[in-house]
């Protein structure tokens, strides 16, 4: 038995014969042509049917998986319309007579090398999305190009990596599982493989050999292993692990549509965690009470070295409420700075980043990309049941401040005649110490809070939760911590508030109970973790 390592991007367990995708890879050849006109619009014809299908695509994954997932192809769109993509593969084309197929290619090839200077956000961090699109053109030039797999029957599927049209194609009912040499968690096919539930390993190198065709492998996506040729012992216990898996998915599936109540009758709402456009479908998928916290800060993180505009902005917040419907969606504002670093942002280092220049202070501090956050929650506060949060909250001061820049950019957009939501909710993170002695100051300047767990532990014990030689110190049921959180609710309720708490610890199901208890109305939780939680707090007495 041969055991494997790489990175686990859609949990659960495969077992199957492995089956590598043959992508065939004609060699395009420099080939010079005496009619360029012709030769345009041959490559033109091309772009027109590959937009025809993307467009089929979209369709077929907004079917699948979402619509939010289905925007992949929206994107791809994008970049067969891009005047300058088509602009340099038609200059290749008339100034030196090249055939289509090689202007598409060499194209591509200079948009990709350019790529960390290109101020086209699609292409940064998305280099699969933009080969996926050329292979499509390449392919319809070539006719008679056909991608193949060796079987008919249910299999496991092996690849270099695979791109989102592939991805987004897969039948269920054949593909058991995929593993790949390459690839990131945060790509689109990664994405596609979570919301389609197919256990799936990547980035397993050259340690995923082609002379595996054939052989019996298993996948475990729980721990992202993968291990070829199993032993008995291996075998019987992965199909264990399947069983006990499949049943409690089963279980949790039939939760679907009940209420967060006890049996003693008493309710709590149960809400998402997310930090991308892709993470809006697991959240109806999960059937939770709306997003309780959105991650804005994740947009900017994932722009590369260009700050996302208020347009990108936008469109991804209006999504998250029109997918939400009347269900509530908390933007909380960027949260930059200390481990969440983006290179759009320049913030300088700091000795104690946790502790540092973070939070409401860069927005203060960086008040014109603070406006453009602002700008682009309020438009889209106009399509549903959307309110912003402000972060790392330390004073009053610092609330006031954010609303005021907030009632400024109200007044613009008026003048503009941009429809918004004139009584949107403002809210604020409890997740530091100070912000807990004074939560009853901060209940009467905001209308609604949520306690960040993570930052409010290590901030109130004195360590850094990713400190490995801390581990045995690091508690996170520390009376003086949970002591914090009665204040806080006390403090709240006193004012007619609501208060929610979010990160890590408010899917600790060994602490549910205690929290309903201590008045928490909310609690929000990832995706994957919300009718976990509902079962739960079904049973409690």
């Amino acid at each position: 038995m041969i055991t494997l390592t790489g990175k686990k991007i859609s949990e659960g367990i495969a077992i199957g014969r492995l089956s590598f995708y043959k992508r065939d890879t004609k060699e395009i050849r420099r080939i010079y042509v005496k009619d360029v006109e012709k030769e345009v619009m041959r490559f033109q014809k091309a772009r027109q049917k590959a937009l025809q299908e993307l467009r089929d695509l979209y369709d077929l994954a907004a079917k699948d998986v979402g619509e939010a997932n289905a925007a992949i192809f929206e994107m791809q769109q994008m970049i067969l319309e891009d005047q300058e993509i088509i602009r340099q593969i038609t200059s290749i084309i008339v100034e030196h007579k090249l055939n289509a197929e090689y202007a598409v290619k060499n194209a591509v090839e200079n948009i990709l090398a350019s790529a960390s200077k290109s101020n086209k956000n699609y292409v940064q961090g998305h280099e699969a999305d933009v080969k996926d699109v050329s292979t499509r053109v390449l392919r319809i030039l070539a006719r008679t190009w056909k991608d193949k797999m060796l079987t008919d029957e249910p299999f496991i599927l092996a690849a270099g990596e695979l791109y989102p049209s592939e991805t987004v194609k897969f039948d269920k009912s054949k593909i058991l599982g995929f593993v790949t040499r390459y690839g990131t968690i945060n790509s689109h096919t990664a994405v596609l493989a979570r919301t389609k539930g197919i256990p799936s390993v990547i980035g397993l190198g050259e340690s995923l050999k082609k002379e595996y065709e054939g052989k019996t492998i298993i996948i475990d996506g729980f721990e992202g292993k993968v291990y070829i040729e199993p032993d008995y012992t291996t075998i019987s216990k992965m199909k264990q692990k399947q069983d006990e898996n499949h049943t409690q998915v089963q279980n949790l599936e039939r939760l679907k549509g009940k209420e967060n109540i006890t049996q003693s009758g008493q309710k709590i709402d149960v809400c998402a965690n997310i930090g991308t456009r892709e993470d809006i479908e697991n959240v109806l998928r999960s059937d939770a009470g709306g997003i309780g916290l959105f991650r804005s800060e994740f947009l900017y993180i994932e722009n590369g070295t260009k700050l996302p505009t208020e347009e990108q902005q936008f469109q991804v917040y209006r999504l998250a409420a029109e997918a939400m419907g009347t269900k509530k969606v908390v933007i909380r504002t960027a949260d930059l700075g200390g481990e969440k670093q983006a290179e759009c942002l320049e913030l300088g280092e700091d000795r104690n980043p946790e502790i540092g220049y973070r939070g409401i202070r860069v927005s203060l501090d960086k008040d014109e990309i603070f406006k453009t956050q602002l700008r682009a929650i309020l438009r889209a506060s106009a399509y549903g049941n959307m309110s912003v949060m402000f972060p790392m909250i330390t004073d009053v001061e610092e609330v006031k401040q954010a609303k005021l820049i907030l009632e400024k950019i109200k007044n613009e957009l008026k003048d503009e005649k941009i429809p918004f939501n004139e009584e949107i909710k403002i809210g604020v993170m409890i997740e530091t110490p100070a912000a807990v002695m004074i939560s009853g100051e901060l209940a009467r300047e905001a209308d609604f809070f949520s306690i960040g767990t993570n930052d409010l532990t290590q901030l109130t014990l004195g360590m850094d939760r990713t400190n490995s030689r801390l581990e045995r110190f690091y508690n996170t049921h520390h009376p003086a911590l949970l002591k914090m959180i009665r204040i806080i609710a006390n403090n709240i309720h006193l004012e007619g508030k609501k208060i929610a708490l979010c990160g890590d610890l408010a899917a600790d199901l060994s602490l549910t109970e205690k929290f309903i208890q201590m008045g928490i109305d909310e609690l929000s939780v990832a995706p994957n973790q919300v009718l976990a939680l509902r079962k739960k707090i079904r049973e409690i007495q």
